[in-house]
């Protein structure tokens, strides 16, 4: 048996990536509780969670229950679920909170606190397509939120039970770019489970990466039925790719984001993450809700905002969006 040691951590949401986190932190030894329901908290009470990535088959048992009161105050809470999921999950949250937690959203898209903290003209607005009524921003204190972007591609293969084939990177930053002392401790507990993590002063240009690599991939992949490798490398879709990669690259420049990759090497590393279907082409599959808000109508708000089209975008959301509907009604 490991010996726990360290942070109180609690994972809210036991998908692909809640429970590769869970299993790594587990492993490491720290002392790890999860939130979830239905067939994934039986799942985990009986037999704990089961992850099998690069290096090799991990199964950890841990606390679980669909009821935080039941875990008790946390020192971090990885808020693993999708971005609608946000406005009703948080209030089932608050028995995890201290003023001291830190609340490290691990969702897709633009986040609702992109420009808290930014700094720039739009500094403290509010994202309307992820947090429209406010309602997430009115629930949970900035002081709590520590920002991360997640380079890892899981897969559920039943609850509890997870598979993952490419490294696993979290990247960690305050919003208002401070290195913190806690920030660092984050990421040290988190690097010592095999995680790879990084703190950084600039987040937002890393989110820029993820949400160009969302955007370019996700919708199309709804509306083609592709795998990422698919996507980059067939002449037909890699074109309309690069399409809404270029009008993606033309926001982030707008915001002032620093992108640590030329488009050619952009598409030379996507194709590279082989057979993978998107998160969103798996929700499609399972007749779920999909993150077009945060992965898509949000980066189209942040273009109107400085005046910048993305027709090639918005067709590729919106044929998503209808496949994603039509598929609904015959259900």
């Amino acid at each position: 048996m490991v010996e726990q040691t360290g942070l109180k951590v609690c994972i809210a949401g036991a998908g692909a990536i809640g429970c590769t986190v869970a299993a790594r932190l587990a492993q490491a030894g720290v002392a790890v509780s999860v939130l979830a329901r239905g067939q994934t908290l039986d799942a985990i009470r009986r037999h704990g969670i089961q992850l099998t990535d690069l290096d090799g088959e991990h199964k950890v048992h841990v606390a679980a229950s669909d009821n935080a009161h039941d875990l008790g105050h946390q020192d971090v809470v990885f808020v693993c679920t999708k971005a609608q999921s946000l406005p009703t999950l948080l209030p089932s949250l608050q028995p995890l909170l201290t003023p001291e937690t830190m609340v490290v959203p691990l969702i897709n898209g633009v986040p609702w606190w992109y420009f808290h903290g930014e700094g720039g003209r739009f500094d403290g607005r509010i994202v309307q397509a992820v947090d429209p009524d406010a309602a997430i921003s009115q629930q949970l204190s900035w002081s709590h939120i520590l920002g991360c972007v997640v380079f890892i591609t899981a897969q559920v293969k039943a609850p509890g039970v997870v598979s993952s084939s490419n490294p696993h990177l979290l990247i960690f930053g305050e919003p208002d770019n401070v290195l913190s002392p806690r920030l660092e401790r984050l990421r040290a507990m988190v690097e010592k489970s095999g995680i790879e993590a990084r703190a950084s002063d600039r987040l937002r240009d890393s989110l820029w990466t993820k949400i160009i690599a969302n955007l370019t991939s996700n919708p199309l992949s709804v509306v083609s039925g592709a795998t990422l490798e698919q996507i980059y490398t067939h002449p037909g879709l890699r074109r309309i790719a690069v399409n809404i990669l270029h009008e993606g690259l033309a926001v982030a420049a707008a915001y002032g984001a620093r992108m640590q990759f030329d488009p050619h090497t952009f598409l030379e590393l996507a194709a590279g993450m082989g057979a993978v279907r998107t998160s969103m082409l798996q929700d499609f599959e399972k007749g779920v809700p999909l993150e077009l808000a945060a992965i898509g109508d949000a980066v189209l708000e942040l273009a109107e905002l400085m005046d910048i089209d993305m027709p090639a975008t918005r067709d590729v959301i919106e044929l998503a969006r209808f496949r994603s509907m039509q598929t609904k009604e015959t259900r």
